[in-house]
């Protein structure tokens, strides 16, 4: 967590310079690298002390946007999210702790997801929730096949 130099000067400038120095032509890029990376961590990797994970999430956002694949990005923030929660994958057993993690990580997710999307966000959540995938699952990137199966591509 930063101490709010995050936010003084030009932090977009300062995001895709640190983007470039580690030669990756955009942040889309530097963060398909890292697949189910939680946003702090690439934010981290970035600048540990001057780049915050909203900075990375509204850049990897405005990206998605330009080239019509938000539907990918949120795919690819809820695998983070999930990664995030649920570090040995989806819980065995659903017991208040583990009900706990699952919901801090939809949440988290859902309040990420643009207005846009949150009807469709919440079915996906819904749909989760109602068939859960197999213990210990735990998905590698948004092309997960349980992902795209709850939200396949829909851009145009």
């Amino acid at each position: 967590m930063t101490d709010g130099r995050a936010w003084q000067g030009n932090w977009k400038d300062r995001l895709y310079k640190r983007v470039r120095e580690r030669g990756f032509a955009s942040l889309t890029a530097f963060a398909e690298a890292r697949p189910a990376i939680p946003l702090y961590a690439l934010a981290e990797e970035l600048g540990e002390e001057d780049v915050a994970a909203v900075q990375v999430l509204s850049g990897l956002l405005a990206e998605a946007e330009q080239c019509n694949q938000v539907t990918r990005f949120e795919r690819d923030v809820l695998v983070r999210q999930l990664s995030q929660s649920l570090p040995n994958g989806w819980p065995p057993v659903m017991d208040d702790s583990s009900r706990f993690a699952v919901a801090k990580a939809l949440a988290r997710w859902i309040g990420y997801t643009p207005e846009v999307h949150q009807e469709r966000a919440r079915q996906v959540m819904a749909a989760i929730l109602a068939r859960p995938p197999h213990p210990g699952w735990r998905p590698l990137g948004p092309d997960d096949e349980l992902i795209r199966m709850f939200w396949p591509d829909e851009d145009t």
